[in-house]
């Protein structure tokens, strides 16, 4: 009995010292946020020189990704905004330049997610006539994800005043 005793304080006093042992997240939040920033310029100037690749890099590759734009079209999933890209690809396509003003990011505690609001003027042409989203405004949410910041929500709006 006496040795189940010892057994057990061992056991209480080994998981009582190692429940505090979790790795303390120290990033330096100016560089955080600049990577955010970057991914979120990103998923917009990608167009410019149609790198797919980096468009796809920067999204959340699953279902639960979502995105409301303009029009009150709803994107759910990594497979339906794939859906955009013979649009986005297309020759006729040509994107010009792009705007971002505004810029606030926030973090949570944790700094895994960190959520964003600006003003987007993105500068299009859809055989060679204007395509724009001028002074939109933009909210989205992104994830750290194998150290890297990952788009999981975007809503894109225009303002009718």
């Amino acid at each position: 009995m006496k040795k189940i005793l010892i057994k057990s304080i061992y056991l209480t006093v080994i998981i009582f010292s190692f429940s505090g042992c979790t790795k303390e997240v120290n990033l330096d939040p100016a560089v955080e946020k600049g990577k955010v920033e970057e991914a979120i310029k990103n998923s917009i100037g990608w167009a410019k020189n149609k790198d797919i690749n980096l468009l796809y890099s920067i999204i959340l590759n699953d279902s639960t990704y979502i995105e409301v734009d303009p029009d009150n079209r709803i994107i759910k999933g990594f497979d339906e905004f794939k859906m955009n890209e013979e649009f986005w690809m297309d020759e006729n396509f040509k994107a010009i330049k792009y705007e971002i003003t505004d810029l606030n990011i926030h973090f949570s505690e944790d700094k895994k997610v960190a959520w964003f609001f600006c003003l987007l003027d993105d500068i299009n042409e859809w055989k060679g006539e204007p395509a724009n989203w001028e002074n939109t405004r933009w909210t989205g949410v992104l994830e750290k994800k194998d150290n890297k910041w990952i788009i999981k929500q975007m809503h894109f709006s225009f303002a009718t005043d």
